[in-house]
């Protein structure tokens, strides 16, 4: 208690902590989405095929589940100031190394790194603004937090598709180069090192632990990452990567709860909010990140937007949910209880994707989508500081960075399983309306005749053959189809989507506030 107590800053010093705990957050999270838009121009750019090309986004995902577990651990290894330090300096310089990278693989080991290093930055960011700040204004700590983990992916998009239209790609990895010098000078003056153990002999480290935390999660994250592109189960190298995952996580719990001094605690998960946040938080992760990653996807792939347009078009839902976030931290601090915010963040986010299904449509105009965007973005703000207060509420000490290497590790994988569910998902009901749509053209019905002789006019109007118009024609009627089978696929995601959040309710409804209902805030002790 006195530990925890002796950690918490005032004044100054908590405003440049907390500065710094953004900055680092928003240099993870916006990277995690800015190459999103640069991937064909590096591909150009370095000769690679669209299937090594993805491994600059495996790469560094899988860098980052990795080390985000055992962030707790290395920042007690090595002095938690130090590690953060380090983190920055070699998420820096690999951010200049990615630009000056010669070969797609070069490229690829450099964001691996890079990845190593930005799990650490999340993580640790979130203990560091947590412990800053005393129990009571604990909500509004992590709604500040909340900030960069939930705006940052938003950004990123738009920020590639300005660097890359007006530069060239290296530039969306050397914006990071003056941040991260900024915040490495401002985390050697200002974050301190809390003393909540003894480092470990060389001896007594987990080294067995660790190989089995990598296996698992570096071979989940593959999975997840390759598995739509490369035919999941069909594919010799998904199917052992997904036994070896199986067996590492086998192995690596029975190894953590009887080795004395665990890499990971999982006895932390002992803690009931805990639990109940931690699936909370997969759940926030596949939603922010799976909403983020489909809706580009549809207003450029259906209605042809320029990635930069694409990437706007969620600006005002990510400033929203900045404005929202502490808002929402004030209301925790005045006791509104976290179960009715999660709520009503999941229904706006319910009522977010029922707008989006009504709408879509291979032709729909950038307006439309202003209100349900922002609709998304309160419902976000609601979700992401409430499920965190509520995960970290009964924990002091380190269990306090434990329990957010375990959230942190589920948002992301929630993201990842989020997107990979998503893109199979899609690929599979597209293909299904296809079919039903085809099925119910027949040749010789009046009406797809009128259409056929119709575009074959207008195309014989513009100096085509007769016989090249018409097949001109067929194919134009055959892209007709595509879209608008792509377009159903769209709204069975947002369907899905919304049920899935829509079903979660009446569960967060029945989990009970502790000590007859007092807010998770001020129980932080």
């Amino acid at each position: 208690m006195a530990q925890q107590d002796s950690m918490i800053e005032y004044g100054s010093r908590r405003v440049f902590i907390t500065i710094t705990a953004i900055l680092c957050t928003l240099l993870e999270v916006v990277d995690t989405t800015v190459v999103n838009v640069a991937l064909n121009d590096m591909r150009g750019n370095l000769g690679a095929t669209v299937t090594e090309i993805a491994w600059v986004i495996t790469a560094y995902a899988i860098g980052n589940v990795i080390v985000i577990p055992m962030t707790s651990w290395l920042a007690n290894q090595f002095g938690r100031r130090n590690y953060f330090a380090v983190s920055i300096v070699v998420f820096t310089v690999c951010s200049f190394l990615c630009g000056n990278a010669t070969s797609i693989w070069e490229l690829v080991c450099f964001r691996l790194i890079q990845g190593i290093g930005g799990g650490a930055l999340l993580a640790t960011s979130q203990t560091i603004i947590t412990e800053a700040y005393p129990p009571e204004k604990r909500s509004m700590a992590q709604g500040i937090y909340g900030m960069g983990v939930v705006v940052g992916p938003t950004l990123g998009p738009p920020l590639g598709g300005y660097l890359v239209y007006n530069y060239s790609w290296p530039y969306i990895f050397y914006i990071n180069i003056p941040i991260g010098v900024i915040a490495t000078l401002l985390t050697l003056q200002f974050v301190r090192n809390p003393n909540y153990g003894q480092k470990k002999a060389f001896r007594d480290i987990d080294f067995a632990g660790i190989l089995l935390l990598a296996g698992a999660i570096g071979c989940l994250q593959f999975v997840l990452e390759r598995g739509q592109d490369d035919d999941w189960f069909a594919d010799t190298g998904i199917t052992i990567c997904t036994v070896v995952s199986f067996f590492c996580f086998f192995f690596f719990i029975w190894r953590e709860w009887v080795f004395r001094d665990p890499i990971v605690n999982l006895r932390v998960l002992r803690n009931g909010n805990l639990r109940i946040g931690t699936l909370l938080t997969f759940i926030l992760g596949f939603g922010l990140y799976g909403s983020t990653f489909i809706i580009p996807l549809y207003t450029q792939g259906t209605l042809g937007w320029t990635a930069e347009d694409a990437g706007l078009l969620l600006v005002p839902s990510a400033l929203t949910t900045a404005v929202m976030m502490p808002l929402i931290g004030q209301a925790l601090q005045k006791g509104i209880k976290q179960q009715y915010l999660v709520s009503g963040g999941m229904f706006l986010f319910f009522l977010f994707c029922m707008m989006f299904y009504y709408v879509l449509t291979p032709d729909t105009g950038g307006s439309a989508f202003f209100w349900m965007l922002i609709i998304r973005g309160v419902g976000m703000g609601m979700l992401f500081v409430p499920i965190t207060s509520l995960s970290l509420s009964d924990l002091s000490g380190p269990d306090i960075s434990q329990g957010v290497a375990f959230t942190g590790m589920t948002r992301q994988l929630g993201g990842s399983f989020g997107v990979a569910l998503i893109s199979t998902f899609m690929a599979r009901r597209n293909q299904m309306h296809r079919v039903n749509l085809v099925s119910k053209l027949n040749v010789d019905d009046p009406v797809v005749q009128q259409r056929v002789l119709g575009l074959q006019h207008n195309y014989i109007a513009h100096g085509m053959s007769p016989d090249l118009a018409l097949k001109t024609a067929y194919a134009s009627l055959d892209m007709s189809i595509t879209n608008q089978a792509g377009v159903l696929g769209y709204m069975d995601v947002f369907l899905y989507l919304g049920l899935l959040f829509l079903f979660c309710i009446p569960f967060i409804l029945m989990v009970k506030n502790k000590q007859g209902g007092a807010p998770a805030a001020a129980g932080m002790h």
